[in-house]
């Protein structure tokens, strides 16, 4: 299961964040083939947003067959194979690094900073 994570600074529609969550989630294998999701509701409230935008969320990857949903059991991680291209990888990777250091400059540290503490980070 993944650890849903909403950000408001970004400009990117709660729904949409909440899709490639799950979209991520499943090509990084965090997500398997048959997981079960939370529902909409325990969703809309584990991250205080409106049911709607979950439901939003849920459809759109249903209808992209990244989702089924099964009327009374729940949402469902589908049997399709799912890829990210790499250039749609490339350009989520290109933005969090953007809003990273932006926030990490405007507390003053430098990229040196940075990598030294990535460098740390991975080494876990």
């Amino acid at each position: 299961m993944i650890d849903f994570k909403l950000d408001p600074k970004t400009g990117t529609p709660f729904y949409r964040q909440i899709i490639d969550q799950i979209r991520f989630g499943i090509a990084a294998g965090n997500l398997k083939t048959g997981e079960q999701l939370p529902t909409v509701r325990a969703l809309a409230v584990e991250l205080k947003v409106n049911l709607n935008t979950v439901a939003k969320a849920y459809r759109e990857l249903e209808i992209q067959k990244v989702l089924e949903t099964q009327q009374g059991t729940g949402t469902f991680v589908s049997e399709a194979k799912f890829h990210i291209p790499a250039k749609e990888k490339s350009s989520k990777l290109k933005e969090i690094c953007n809003e990273f250091s932006a926030i990490a400059f405007s507390y003053g540290f430098t990229v040196r900073d940075i990598i030294d503490q990535l460098s740390k980070t991975e080494k876990k």
